[in-house]
């Protein structure tokens, strides 16, 4: 697995990058091809939290963990078992969902132009890939990145959809013709 390791207001220092790679290559034996997987890792602190992000992009679907303690020893321990986890707990689901998967996929890319004389109020921006895909695959989807929405292209509804964690816990949909 190709790391990218990253600090955020924290120098990386070798002993912290060696724990990562050490942590994250125990991540090798759940994919087929490691080697081709590019996986990012973002060290931050906020006051006397260090937090670690982890996101480890795939062909079919994306990993993403996210994890605060006051130490960041523990912080990378806890966010690998937290990866683990996800992949256990939807290892039946993704075997199931992507054996019988087409040779193709179609890739639509958001590029935006961004306006540089108005200054926005827009903090982060996000370029999206989306996949073809049903409404239970966009659900795990949504789940294995732990957001409470995902955008994704609908193939039985032939649109691009939105679907969102609703307050009660409940599932929604957004249909965008």
């Amino acid at each position: 697995m190709q790391l990218n390791i990253r600090g955020e207001k924290v120098v990386v220092t070798s002993a912290i990058k060696d724990y990562v790679e050490e942590k994250m290559s125990k991540m090798d034996r759940y994919f087929e091809n490691p080697e081709d997987i590019k996986c990012s890792v973002l060290v931050k602190v906020k006051n006397n939290e260090q937090k670690i992000e982890v996101t480890v992009p795939t062909s079919k679907f994306t990993l993403r963990a996210e994890e605060a303690h006051a130490d960041l020893y523990a912080a990378i321990d806890l966010v690998i078992d937290k990866l683990e986890r996800q992949i256990r707990k939807n290892k039946t689901r993704l075997n199931n969902k992507y054996k019988n998967t087409p040779a193709f996929e179609m890739n639509f890319a958001f590029e935006s132009e961004e306006d540089e004389e108005t200054p926005s109020k827009i903090v982060k921006r996000k370029n999206v890939e989306m996949k073809p895909m049903d409404e239970e695959e966009a659900c795990l989807q949504m789940e294995l990145i732990n957001h409470d929405f995902f955008v994704f292209k609908n193939i039985e509804e032939e649109c691009v959809s939105v679907i969102y964690k609703r307050k009660d816990g409940s599932i929604g949909i957004i249909n965008v013709k």
